[in-house]
């Protein structure tokens, strides 16, 4: 692992660099805000057929209709996940997300049910937090066993059981809280521009929204199911007025995050390094600290491509999860250190933890505990 010394000149040259370098720049390293539109079902997967309306159509319909809207904002790159009537497999969806390097995934569903079930509703991945959310995932999930070769290529995920999708959750833990303030967006765009029933932000464990390593969201239009809302959603009409609210609801998530982005974050950063830069060594004689910065199902290499250049990673399995962690020392002040540098790489919600004798143990327990 790179010294303590080599980490703070490396920081400090990156946050020197910062304040002259724009903050699209800072944020990605790229031009445009690539927005990644995903038309759910496709080919021979039709998706709901509630009412004799097609859902792979008018997902399709709304989704270039949002694409088109979204081209006219120079600062902003579209790409489609499918743009005609094509069967892409959930993984491929993901991946082309990935492969963009997006900022935003946006899937677009109409829902089903077999009652008076109606209004809209946007995900984000969770554990199920009720039944209905739950057969919502599942419904959306069985796309998998379209795919003739989709045994080696879910790693054991089964759509019916709600173990499969407990671990799901964690590989997105980075990018909830954007997640939700972009389903609320357009959620809250639903109801107030066109008056639209909303049935709220949930959360629930689909698959095409754990594979995707950006802020993502599934919307349900609303139910074919329900005839009023069904017609709504086929009509020239309905599909514009739907379009609208999730272009409307995108621009406003961009605006937000322009405005959130400047010399006060460059200022709170170079804040940061100047206080690690002045704090003491606090080394433990029997404890050794590291930093978590992500949880999966997903057996992942422990390589810096993996993990936003980070290096040092390791990787322990702990039950059916996978543990990642960035650095291993046993001074206080430098895994503090690594934190700082595991946030500044993207990953908010890294927390330091404490191991004794190789076994996990109460960091606030270990401070007090363990003698210098």
């Amino acid at each position: 692992m790179k010294t303590s010394l080599n980490f703070i000149l490396v920081l400090v040259a990156t946050t020197f660099i910062s304040f002259l370098t724009p903050a699209e720049a800072f944020q990605k390293s790229k031009d445009k805000f690539v927005v990644v539109l995903d038309a759910g079902h496709g080919g021979h997967d039709s998706g709901n057929l509630g009412s004799g309306y097609r859902e792979k159509e008018i997902a399709l319909k709304i989704v270039l209709a949002v694409g088109n809207a979204l081209k006219e904002n120079k600062g902003i790159q579209v790409i489609y996940t499918r743009d005609s009537d094509k069967f892409v497999t959930l993984r491929g969806r993901a991946k082309i997300a990935n492969d963009a390097d997006a900022d935003l995934f946006v899937s677009v569903h109409c829902n089903a049910h077999n009652s008076a079930a109606n209004g809209t509703e946007t995900f984000v991945l969770g554990l199920h937090a009720n039944q209905r959310n739950f057969e919502i995932a599942k419904k959306e999930n069985e796309v998998i066993f379209l795919e003739s070769d989709y045994e080696k290529h879910y790693e054991g995920f089964d759509p019916k059981s709600p173990e499969s999708l407990i671990g799901l959750t964690l590989i997105q833990e980075e990018y909830l809280d954007q997640s939700i303030r972009l389903a609320r967006s357009i959620e809250d765009s639903f109801q107030n521009r066109h008056k639209r029933k909303s049935r709220g932000v949930k959360q629930a464990g689909f698959w095409v929204l754990h594979n995707t390593y950006m802020p993502s969201v599934l919307v349900e239009t609303g139910f074919l199911t329900y005839d009023k809302e069904g017609a709504f959603l086929n009509s020239l009409s309905g599909q514009a007025k739907m379009a609208e609210s999730i272009t409307d609801a995108i621009l406003a998530y961009k605006k937000q995050l322009d405005m959130n982005i400047g010399e006060g974050i460059y200022q709170e950063n170079a804040n940061q390094v100047e206080a690690a830069l002045e704090e003491q060594p606090q080394v433990f004689n029997d404890i050794m600290f590291k930093v978590q910065i992500a949880a999966s199902s997903k057996e992942l290499d422990p390589k810096p491509y993996n993990f936003n250049g980070l290096d040092a990673i390791s990787r322990e399995k702990i039950g059916s999860l996978y543990k990642y962690y960035f650095g291993q020392t046993s001074d206080y002040t430098e895994v503090k250190r690594l934190e700082l540098q595991a946030k500044l790489k993207g990953y908010k919600s890294a927390f330091i933890v404490a191991t004794k004798d190789g076994e996990l143990i109460d960091l606030s327990e270990a401070l007090k505990s363990a003698s210098n």
